[in-house]
């Protein structure tokens, strides 16, 4: 398929009420996700169509790019310029998570964006050390990630606080050891503990979170 019967499709596939929904939480798309990876799946790996369809700058068109490219053919500053242009929340988590992280230069990414001044891509940068709290700790200073979150996590933008948020909760359900230090951080920061949670579902918020996750597993 060319990039303009793709983006046939993509037109065809918009719902107006869908679209007011995701509007609502950041997102510029009326597609069912259901329907745009059974289309990914239809396509299979296409990299140089990925490319294509990522250039439109069209929201629905760059998730689609993401689930049809080849993770391990970007380059660092490739990654870099595409997660500045990931204007929208579910465009920036899918990059960070489908593509970044099965990237050789993930780790360099990481670091990279961690200290960025502009909170999005900040964002990025915790959210990739969260997957290392959780699978590769090694060489992590998780004390020192712990007073990075207990100095700038109230006050971080909503992104950012987010991410913050979900390193302090894997660190506590993770990590026993650090585990009464992120259960003291969450309880004193307060954050996220009124955020609207549907029945059955676990609160983000970290002391709710660690709690539950650790009865899970025991």
């Amino acid at each position: 398929m060319t990039v303009d019967e793709v983006m046939a499709e993509l037109v065809a596939m918009n719902d107006p009420k869908m679209r007011a929904v995701n509007e609502k939480h950041g997102d510029d798309h009326g597609v069912n996700l259901t329907a745009l990876r059974a289309l990914a799946k239809r396509l299979k790996t296409q990299h140089e169509l990925a490319q294509q369809l990522w250039s439109t700058d069209d929201t629905a068109a760059k998730l689609l790019a993401l689930l049809i490219c080849r993770p391990k053919s970007f380059d660092r500053d490739q990654l870099d310029t595409m997660l500045r242009q990931s204007r929208t929340p579910k465009v920036h988590d899918w990059l960070v998570n489908y593509v970044v992280k099965k990237n050789p230069h993930a780790e360099e990414l990481r670091t990279a964006w961690f200290t960025d001044p502009d909170p999005v891509v900040a964002s990025a940068g915790w959210a990739l050390t969260t997957d290392r709290v959780a699978k590769k700790p090694e060489n992590l200073d998780l004390e020192a990630l712990l007073d990075l979150i207990e100095k700038h996590m109230k006050t971080a933008p909503d992104r950012l606080q987010w991410a913050m948020n979900h390193c302090l909760a894997y660190i506590g359900i993770s990590h026993p050891d650090y585990r009464p230090r992120a259960l003291d951080i969450g309880e004193r920061l307060q954050v996220l503990k009124d955020y609207p949670t549907p029945p059955g579902c676990t609160s983000p918020f970290a002391p709710t979170w660690i709690t539950e996750m650790v009865r899970r597993q025991s």
